[in-house]
This record gives structure tokens, sequence and C-alpha cells, in this order.
């Protein structure tokens, strides 16, 4: 907690304090009972001096006894602190009132009344202090769990971008290696994509946020890449929907869903992917659907490993309670469903 923040509430507890040793003369009844206003305001300066000794001493030193491991050692110190505090109350107030005061001699003689006064103002100052210093240790205690909390989450939101990163690059190259090994025309093509997906993985998707036309454009790139390989100009329907303009998304976000559906589309069904893209301004809906290929029934190998995984975990960190993630079969078909709401 900052130390303005620690200044103010105990400026909040004293101005209570004295509010209250105020309140008779807020409500007249200093002039009912005839008592001089010199020797009120006398009565609240020494009550306010030894409520602050008191008030300190229990603030500084509770915490510090309470932590020792030996409860008759705490005890001991506990009622060691409570009466040197009594007398050292009791010492002060009776010299104040001796010369400032207009006692009689009967009235500074020694009286018990005095002791359990200054045995009641101890109890009761000291566990305002110790109330507070809770307080305060409490809420500096909360926020630095909360800190923890997101530096934890974002050491694994790095690392998770970071895993994100060489996974898609080593199956784009892995695709682009198949292009080249059966020398096919469009390898040159293929790499001035990939050097286009590279510029936007090393630099774009660094940042926190980037704008949903950005990461459109990565996806198309990448669709147009993964179009070289299949050979099959409608192999992907692409169907975007709504203003994209000043909306931003986490990066990297889309691409595994689609970089799934082309790793287990199916070719006897032409499109064998349809993707759709709708972005409003407060959410934005995202939809993947791609025929299975043949044979293959298992539900958790194309949404298993890295890629999904990651996507899921990123989810939870960045849209906490703000995103919605379906991943269904179909008799034929893999559906992938995301909203996330902006």
């Amino acid at each position: 907690m900052k130390k303005k923040t620690v200044i103010f509430i105990h400026a909040l507890y004293w101005f209570y304090i004295l509010n209250q040793s105020l309140f008779p003369m807020y409500i007249g009844k200093l002039d009912e009972s005839n008592i001089a206003y010199s020797e009120y305001f006398k009565d609240i300066l020494i009550s306010i001096f030894l409520n602050v000794i008191s008030f300190y001493t229990v603030y500084f030193l509770f915490p510090r006894i309470i932590t020792l491991k030996n409860k008759a050692a705490v005890v001991g110190l506990s009622l060691v602190t409570l009466f040197v505090l009594i007398g050292m109350r009791l010492s002060i107030d009776w010299y104040f009132w001796k010369f400032f005061g207009n006692l009689t001699e009967k009235e500074a003689m020694f009286q018990w009344a005095w002791v359990w006064n200054e045995l009641r103002m101890v109890i009761i100052t000291g566990t305002y202090a110790v109330l507070i210093n809770f307080f305060i240790k409490a809420i500096e205690t909360r926020k630095l769990r909360d800190e923890m909390i997101n530096q934890k989450q974002a050491g694994e939101l790095a690392l998770l971008k970071s895993q994100v990163n060489p996974h898609f690059l080593f199956n784009t190259l892995n695709n682009i290696y198949s292009l080249v090994y059966r020398k096919s025309d469009e390898a040159p093509e293929a790499v001035m994509k990939f050097s286009s997906i590279m510029r936007y993985v090393l630099y774009d998707s660094t940042a926190e946020n980037v704008l949903l036309e950005k990461e459109i454009e990565y996806l198309n790139s990448y669709i147009e890449l993964q179009k070289l390989r299949v050979r099959e100009p409608d192999f992907v329907s692409l169907k975007l929907e709504g203003s994209t303009e000043g909306i931003f998304i986490a990066p990297m976000l889309l691409i595994p869903f689609v970089e799934n559906a082309f790793k287990h589309a199916g070719k006897e069904n032409i499109p064998a992917i349809s993707i759709e893209l709708y972005s409003g301004p407060r959410q934005v809906s995202f939809k993947v659907s791609n025929y299975k290929l043949k044979d293959e029934q298992v539900i958790e190998k194309p949404f298993s490993g890295i890629g999904i995984d990651n996507i899921r975990r990123r989810l939870e960190l960045i849209y906490p309670g703000k995103h919605d993630l379906q991943i269904t079969e179909e008799m034929d078909k893999f559906i992938v469903k995301l909203l996330i709401q902006l």
C-alpha cells in the first residue's frame, strides 16, 4: 500500500477520535455541566497525547510480539507492554494535571480509579491499533498476492505465446518443404506468403493486442499458402461479416483452429473447410468447420496437442468469463465455435 494511503487511514482515525472528544461541545453539554472551556481543551490535549503514545506503541510492537513462536513469551511481553503503558500514562497524566491543572491536594492523591481508567484507554486504543494494523496488512497482502498472480499469468502467457510461434512455423515449413521437394512452380509464391506470415509472427504478434484486420490478413496469408499445397482453389470457404474498424484482439488466437482444420480436412467434399467470422463492436464470433478425413472418427485426435491446448489456456487467461469455446463432432464434420466478448 502506498505511504500516502496509510497516512490517510491514520489521519482519518485521529479525526474520528478528535471528533468524538469534541462531541460534548457540539451538543452543548459543556454549558450544562459548567465545565470551563480551558479545562475541557486541556483534557482533550492530554488524552489525545496519551492515546497517541498507546496507539503507536501497540501498533508497531504488537505485530512483532505475535510473530514469536513461544506462546509464553507472547503473553509475557504483551502484559509487560500493558503495564508499562499504564504506568507511563499515569505518570504523565498526574504530572500534567499537577502543574497545568487546578487539582487540590486531595484530588492529586493516588486513586485506583485512575488505574482502571488508564487500563480502559490502553485496551481501547490498543484494540484500534491492532485492527488498523491488520486492516492495512490485509490490503497489502491481498495486493501482493494479486501482483504475484498477475506476474505468474503474464509469465505463463509469454510462455504460451512463445510456444505458438515455433509450433505454427514448424508446420508451415513442412508444407513449403513438400512443395520444394516436388519441385513445384508454386514454391516461390509459398516462400513469399511465408515471409508475410513471418513478419506478422515476429513483429505484430509480440503485442498484447492487434487489430482484428491484421489477424484476418494473417489468416488469409495462411489460407493462401495452404491452398498451394492442396491444389484446390475452392478447398476453403471464407466468409467475413461486420466491421473490423478499431477492434482489437489477442494475436494468434484464430490460426490454430484453421491450422487444425487443414490438418484433418478430407478432400471428398468441396469446400472441405468453412470459415465464418463476424465482428461487432462488443464481440467477435468465429466458426471453423471441416469435413473429416476418410475413416477418422476419434474426436480427441483433432482437438488435442500443443496448438489447441495452448489456445484454451490463453483464452482462460486473456478473456476469463468473456469467451465461449465449443468443439463438437458430427457424423462427417468437426466444428469449432468461438465467441469472444470485447
